[in-house]
């Protein structure tokens, strides 16, 4: 996982100064109820005559009905040769991030009950991927989250997407 995360309000900021904005967001509005969201989405690019998969992490915090902030993050690697092994790899590269990041958030919000945590998967029921839909949410569901496919996982279908 690289170390800084990008903000189009903030600019370069590490983990621990990401999770200090999501606070700071959060204690703006005590009594709104927040989505804290972590998506992934990737994009084949040519890189130096060489084909990388360029993958973006975003974390979005959502005031629900009163805007939002977020921060991402892109790494490159190597080629994927299949759809499936794409959205594994993104779905995958969600939960390392939220491995790191959630036992952070949780000892900075002290037990809040105003918030909930979803990963966001870029599948949906229609397209090349709804055959993927049971396999990737139950990674998710298993490893003790809450996933949403798309329409509802803009985490990744937008915000991850648009940085890729």
């Amino acid at each position: 996982m690289k170390d800084f995360f990008n903000s189009p309000s903030f600019g370069l900021l590490n983990l621990n100064e990401v999770i200090k904005k999501i606070h700071l967001f959060m204690k703006e509005d005590p009594c709104s109820f927040y989505r804290l969201i972590i998506g992934s989405d990737s994009h084949l690019r040519r890189i130096n005559n060489k084909r990388r998969l360029n993958v973006v992490s975003a974390i979005v915090i959502h005031r629900q009905g009163k805007g939002a902030r977020y921060f991402w993050q892109r790494t490159s690697g190597k080629d994927c040769h299949s759809l499936r092994e794409k959205m594994y790899l993104e779905t995958t590269t969600s939960l390392n991030l939220a491995q790191v990041f959630v036992p952070k958030i949780n000892k900075v919000l002290n037990g809040s009950d105003n918030y909930a945590l979803e990963i966001h998967i870029d599948v949906g029921r229609s397209g090349d991927t709804r055959d993927m839909i049971k396999e990737l949410v139950g990674m998710v569901n298993g490893s003790g989250f809450t996933a949403k496919t798309k329409p509802d996982s803009y985490g990744a279908s937008k915000v991850a997407d648009k940085h890729t």
